[in-house]
Order: structure tokens, then sequence, then C-alpha cells
């Protein structure tokens, strides 16, 4: 992967005055500098005592947000964002890109606590979550976005180590929410923006299927289901007849009545669990009223990238630019790509940062969509094994950092992807061992290489 991902920033920034692969003013010869010191500290992370990854996880964490602390004091200003600390006149590093393998050890140390559980008390989730959201709001501070939301990848770990799946259903709930109230507001339906007017209709479905399974009570669901249709039905007819009704107060007082009922069907057969049903119902509306103005909040390029990848707003020539060059360099790439060196634009520089975040786009055009598909099985296989790895480890602490790990990858590959189709906002992800970067292919090999060696001194403690 590393091999291919320099040949792709070859292509990516294929000089005709100047056409060598390893001259150190071009890219690819750059990349594979950090290659070769790359493998050097690959080298030094086998030869170190996996006992000591454990036994300084804390001190190295400590460091590293310290590290990310200073660094908006003492970074230049690059594009808005004060996230890189600069040596010399040639070399600069992204501490961002350290705090994932910081942060992936400090979280496996927690939960190798003596009788740490991460559902006993929810003393143990605050503690997890201040070491995942500590880096979020540093690296916030920097104004590097996408390097913040690398972190969330790390609630997967949390899933894997007993946190309820309704954590998980919440945020896609959350994120389904903000998508339609944000992208369906032109048109109205009884006096209400249509993506409003769908989240209640969603809500009232998840309502519904909560309650008959917290309670095991069709009739349950059955009398919620009735109970909304047939408010639905009489708010059609009189809005048939001419009648103006306020349609929100009348959807707000439907939910209520719903969550009042909810309550006494709980208390009737005592079943406390259905309260999470009523907890979700007032959460979703009140998130639902707030996303507009959390949307405003947003910084004028975050909002402008996000309209855009909504379809919101068809911005070709500015925001949307290299997105949409993007998806025509793949498209055009066709089954079996159009060569090595033989892509349109990549060769004219049509696409922006081709040769570090948009570095797919060069392998779909030259490639096509055989290489695209090789590249996904190299990543499908690389995660598989990591979390193969991860299930054979002995202790708590190698499996909970070899699931760090495969997060982070699951995270990376799957937003680096989607940004580049033009699925997901672009928000500046690398992928993996081929964007260009020393920044992040070392934090990526000190990943890696930490879990090969915890791995390969797995049977220390399995007793050979």
């Amino acid at each position: 992967m590393v091999f291919a991902g320099m040949v792709s920033i070859y292509a990516a920034c294929y000089d005709f005055d100047n056409a060598s692969m390893f001259a150190v003013t071009e890219f690819s010869g750059k990349q594979l500098r950090w290659i070769g010191l790359s493998g050097i500290l690959a080298l030094v992370l086998l030869l170190i005592d996996s006992r000591m990854y454990e036994t300084y996880a804390y001190p190295v964490y400590i460091f590293v947000m310290l590290l990310l602390f200073i660094t908006p004091f003492v970074a230049h200003d690059i594009k808005g964002s004060r996230s890189w600390i600069t040596f010399g006149s040639s070399m600069s590093l992204q501490p961002a890109e350290f705090a994932k393998f910081a942060t992936a050890l400090a979280l496996a140390k927690l939960f190798s606590s003596y009788h740490f559980v991460l559902n006993a008390r929810w003393l143990n989730y605050v503690k997890a979550l201040a070491i995942i959201l500590t880096p979020v709001i540093l690296i916030l501070l920097q104004n590097e976005t996408g390097s913040a939301l690398t972190f969330m990848a790390l609630f997967f770990v949390l899933y894997r180590e007993g946190m309820s799946g309704l954590v998980l259903f919440a945020a896609l709930f959350a994120v389904v929410i903000f998508v339609v109230a944000i992208k369906y507001t032109e048109t109205m339906i009884l006096g209400i923006p249509s993506g409003e007017f769908s989240v209640f209709i969603m809500l009232m479905l998840v309502m519904v299927g909560m309650a008959v399974i917290y309670s095991r009570r069709i009739e349950i669901g059955r009398n919620l289901v009735f109970w909304f249709a047939g408010c639905g039905l009489v708010m059609y007819i009189v809005d048939l007849c001419g009648i103006t009704l306020p349609a929100m107060a009348c959807i707000l007082s439907m939910l209520l009545i719903a969550c009042v009922y909810i309550v006494i069907e709980a208390i009737k057969y005592r079943r406390p669990k259905l309260y999470i049903t009523v907890a979700t119902a007032i959460l979703a509306v009140g998130f639902m009223f707030s996303v507009n103005m959390a949307f405003e909040k947003l910084q004028p390029h975050q909002r402008l990238r996000i309209e855009v990848a909504l379809g919101i707003v068809e911005d070709l020539r500015g925001a949307g630019y290299n997105v949409n060059q993007s998806t025509i360099a793949i498209g055009s790439g066709g089954f079996a790509g159009k060569g090595f060196l033989n892509g349109t634009q990549t060769k004219l520089k049509y696409v922006p940062e081709q040769h570090t975040d948009f570095i797919f786009c060069t392998i779909g055009e030259e490639e096509g969509f055989i290489g695209t598909m090789l590249v996904t099985l190299l990543f499908l296989a690389l995660i598989l094994r990591v979390i193969a790895i991860g299930e054979r480890q002995p202790t708590t602490f190698g499996r909970v950092y070899a699931y760090c790990v495969a997060s982070y990858f699951i995270f990376h590959f799957c937003i680096n992807i989607g940004m580049v189709i033009g699925l997901c906002p672009v928000i500046g992800i690398p992928l993996p061992f081929f964007s260009y970067g020393g920044s992040s292919l070392w934090g990526f090999t000190i990943l890696l290489f930490i879990l090969l060696k915890l791995d390969a001194s797995r049977k220390n403690y399995m007793g050979y």
C-alpha cells in the first residue's frame, strides 16, 4: 500500500520536464524520504519492550496533549489552520496525527485498569469520554475540524467494550435529523417545512418500534399507530376544508400525549425501559429545533461545504469545484482506466490537492474501476486483519488498542472515499498510506507497529 501510494503520488504530480520519481524536489521523492524514515521508526517500535507501551501510556498521552495545547501558539497560519509545527525551512509535523496513537494507548490503559468495566458505573463513561474528547477540543482550537472528527471513530471501541447499541442508534438518528432538517426546507407540508415534517414522521415510527421492543406488548405499538394515524388524518381533513391550524403545535401536542401514554404504560406494566422511548422523543425534538441554530454557528466555508455535499447549493466554481473535478476524473477512468500517467484531469491539474486528500481520484482515472476496487480490497483486508489480531489478544490492553487502530482506518477510508466521490463534505481527511504527508505516514506507522509488537508479545501473557 505504501509503494502504491508513492506511485500514485508520482502520477498525480507528474512533471513532463522533470520525470524522475526519486527526485527530492518532487512530492514522490519527498514521500520516499518519509517512507525510509518510517521504516526506521517501525524498527525502533519493534525493539521496544511491549510492556513499555502500557506502562507509559498515560505519560505519552499527557505529553501529546500538551503538545496539542501549545501548537496554536507556535504554528503558522496555513489556510486558516494553526496545526503544523515547522522545523527549519523544509520540515513540518502535525501533532494531531500523533494524538491518534496516544489516545489509543490511553484508552487501552483505562480499559485494562483493575476491575474497570465500562457499564459498571457512569463515572467510567466520563473517564473514557474525557480521554476521547480532550484531543478533539484541542484540535478544534487549531481550526482543524477534519482531524478532530477522526477521534469520533473511537465510539466503535466503546461499543465493542459494552456500550449500548442505543448510543450508536442515537448518533445515526441525530445525523439523519440534521441532514433532513437542513436539506428539505423549501417546500411546506401543513405549514411546516418538509424536512421538519419528515423528522416528525420518522420520530413517530421510532417511538412505535421502541415501545414494542421495550414493553414486549404489540398492543402498545398498535395504540400508538392508531393515535398518530388518526390525528394525522384529522389534520389532513381540516386542512382540506380550508381551516388553518397551528400544525406545529398540534404535532407537538400529539407527541406529548403519546409520551404521557407511554409513561402510564411503563408504570402499569413495570417496564422502566419505556422511559427511554420518552427521552428519545424529547431529545429528538429538541435537537431538531437546535439544528438550524447549530448550523448557523459553523464557519461560512463549513456551511457551504455541507450545503454542496447535500445538494442544496451547486457551486461548481467554488466550494464544489474539488468534488466536481474529482468525480469527473474518477468517472472518466471507466472500467480499466486510462493507463499509468495518461490521466487528463490529473495531468492538467484540474483537481486541487490531488496528491494529498484527493489522491483516490488519480487512482480512479488511471486505473479505473479495477484499480479502485483493488485499493478497497486492500483496505478491507487490512482492517479485517487488525480486528482479527485484536480478537486474539490475551489482554484487554491489546484488544482495545487493536480496535482503536481498526476504528481509525475505517473512519479515514470511508470518509476520504466518500469525500472524493461527493458523498461526504470535504473535511481534509487523508487516505492512509496513499496520501502525501510525513505526519500522516508516521502516525499510521506508529499505530500499526505498536500493534504488531503487542501481538508479537502475546505469548508472554499466555504462559508459553
